[in-house]
């Protein structure tokens, strides 16, 4: 009976909101999830992010309907006294329940088995070119194909860790493994602990690891102050270098995502061999050795070194392509410091997620992620699925007064320069308190 019911308060609830001590509520139930954070097929990251508040909403977006299941056992035997569900959000429970009656979630048409196909094809086309031809142009094509190889392997590695591409769960771990770790040599393991991070805390400075590319890169002045990463757990320090290379971003900005893959190749080592706990350790580092095999073998078999450094510069050149669309994606959104909240997750992905809108011809080219906000809203949906639901999401944003961002690629490059460019002026405001050396005196004396 209802009144047999034990209740605990929003700010009761909200006090369980550290290591050692993480309680959630879903659906009014609260549920003692510390023991799980280390065995959480997500990571404990979004655990630890999400403690203490409501978070109906990310659970419904990242878990199947199998998953409700298995939270009798974390049931702490209290309910929600004081919680209230806001209009938007159930709106948004009310489409994904719409969505899975339509069988939209299960429905992932051929993708999959194109883009193996793809892939596939592409690197035949890649090993012929480099062993059994011996023209600079033909090894120059076959760079730019293993460009696109490494776009569309990463797609793949993507599709599959957000839901079950392939016919089972080790099958669909085994695609991970090769579209991620042995063909590009970035381990999914790496991009599991930092994408979930990214997807719950999308555009809060001090917890999306995606915002965070200092001294490289800052999309807000708010970086400026030197702020604890709570992703990283240490302080990214803006100094005197930071606020140089800052100060000309947007003019730097596309050399830098030439070469932003050297930075995911250090950081899956960096990971992979750190004490962090890390799922499936030992098959992640056997398909990074696989890709530090191949590659390098590959490159060596071309007849010079102009044309080995010519192979791999081309090839990060047209990757990069990619890089830049996943900061479009968000750069130019709206960003905010602190946690993620639990009860704003629709506002929080429309005002930090920026589309890129193409024709659906193109869709094979941008994996899926020109439709960044229905991605964040609906993260297991299949990407043939994502065009279908537009309108809708479009429509619900409509209906809330919150935004809908929505650019062509050239549109989207010119907002995410804005934005580097706007930031970039500010870093030169000596007025903002950084460290200052003689190399920044002299360069900015005359503005």
């Amino acid at each position: 009976m209802a009144e047999d019911k034990k209740y605990i308060t929003v700010e009761e609830l909200r006090g369980h909101n550290k290591p050692g001590d993480l309680w959630i509520s879903i659906r009014g139930k609260v549920y003692n999830v510390t023991d799980w954070a280390k065995d959480h097929p997500g990571g404990d990251i979004p655990l630890l992010n999400l403690a203490g508040q409501d978070v109906t909403d990310a659970f419904i977006a990242y878990h199947p309907g199998t998953a409700w299941q298995y939270l009798d056992k974390f049931f702490t035997g209290y309910h929600l006294k004081d919680f209230t569900v806001s209009e938007v959000s159930k709106d948004y429970r009310r489409l994904y329940t719409e969505f899975s009656k339509m069988g939209l979630f299960e429905n992932k048409g051929h993708g999959a088995l194109c883009s193996t196909f793809l892939v596939a094809f592409l690197l035949f086309v890649c090993v012929y070119g480099v062993l059994c031809c011996t023209s600079v142009w033909v090894h120059l094509g076959c760079a730019c194909l293993m460009g696109f190889l490494w776009m569309q392997s990463a797609y793949m590695g993507h599709d599959s860790g957000h839901y079950q591409v392939m016919s089972s769960r080790a099958y669909n771990k085994l695609a991970q493994i090769l579209t991620g770790n042995c063909l590009t040599g970035i381990s999914i393991a790496w991009w599991k602990w930092t994408h979930n991070a990214h997807h719950l805390a999308v555009n809060s400075l001090d917890y999306d690891p995606d915002l965070q590319h200092i001294p490289f890169l800052a999309v807000s002045s708010h970086l400026f102050n030197s702020i604890t990463s709570c992703f990283y757990g240490r302080k990214l320090e803006f100094d005197s270098l930071s606020r140089f290379l800052v100060s000309y971003q947007h003019w730097t900005f596309y050399p830098v995502m030439v070469f932003a893959r050297i930075n995911l190749y250090v950081q899956t080592f960096l990971l992979l061999f750190s004490k962090r706990p890390v799922p499936n350790r030992a098959m992640n580092i056997m398909g990074i050795l696989v890709f530090w095999t191949w590659f390098p073998l590959l490159v060596s078999c071309l007849p010079n070194w102009p044309e080995r450094l010519m192979f791999v510069l081309a090839s990060f050149v047209v990757t990069s392509i990619q890089h830049i669309q996943f900061c479009l994606n968000h750069f130019s959104g709206d960003v905010y410091m602190g946690k993620p909240n639990g009860n704003d997750w629709f506002e929080k992905q429309t005002a930090g997620t920026v589309d890129i809108s193409c024709s659906s011809w193109m869709d094979w080219f941008h994996g899926g992620l020109q439709f960044q906000l229905e991605h964040h809203l609906f993260p297991r949906l299949p990407r043939c699925q994502l065009r279908k639901i537009s309108p809708l999401v479009k429509d619900l944003c409509k209906k809330h007064n919150l935004p809908y961002k929505s650019l062509s690629f050239w549109d989207a490059n010119v907002a995410t320069i804005r934005t580097l460019r706007t930031a970039a002026l500010q870093a030169r405001d000596l007025a903002n308190p950084a460290p200052q050396n003689l190399l920044w005196e002299a360069v900015n004396t005359h503005g």
